[in-house]
């Protein structure tokens, strides 16, 4: 079973944390939910969403991926925090996904993530992160390599089956695409 981590840090983007922990789940996928501390984390709108544990307590875990939901200051609390940046780089080493959407690309630049990469994220989210060779797109989700970057809360849904894909296949996306009843593209 694919195992994924997910930090969700106070004033994240609740609809993006939420589709993309849902949908992974429907997919089968073992999601471990993190606060940065022991609080109930408070998200950008006002949900507050209860992490399963703390970042703390899973660290010496190995996951398949880790993703990143955006939101401001939640992209800047995760951004701020060193234990993020190591998680990410030791994913990267080990040849794991790390994923990022709205202003949570900008956590995956400033670890160097994103040097010599095809990359999106929310308009302006990346403009004041020094980058080299990012090739920026526009589109709602952009692969490259294990690295996988998203715009904002309308494009979750396509993050997070974009991620189940890569997690398991494309069979087991269309699968939980077609429980979904979107409209065919």
């Amino acid at each position: 079973m694919a195992n994924v981590l997910i930090p969700l840090a106070q004033g994240c983007e609740e609809l993006e944390a939420v589709t993309v922990i849902d949908l992974l789940r429907r997919a089968g996928v073992e999601v471990t939910t993190v606060g940065l501390d022991d609080q109930p984390v408070k998200a950008s709108r006002g949900t507050v969403l209860m992490p399963d544990t703390t970042l703390e307590a899973v660290l010496d875990r190995d996951f398949d991926m880790i993703v990143l939901p955006g939101g401001l200051p939640g992209a800047d609390h995760l951004n701020n925090d060193p234990r993020i940046h190591t998680l990410l780089l030791q994913m990267t080493d080990a040849d794991k996904y790390t994923a990022a959407i709205c202003a949570a690309p900008k956590v995956l630049a400033s670890a160097g993530l994103l040097n010599g990469k095809h990359a999106t994220s929310f308009p302006g989210a990346l403009d004041n992160i020094q980058t080299d060779n990012l090739q920026y797109e526009q589109t709602p989700v952009v692969v490259d390599g294990k690295v996988i970057t998203s715009r904002g809360p309308g494009t979750a849904m396509d993050f997070a089956l974009t991620l189940i894909e890569h997690l398991l296949g494309k069979a087991k996306r269309d699968e939980v695409e077609a429980g979904l009843q979107r409209p065919a593209a």
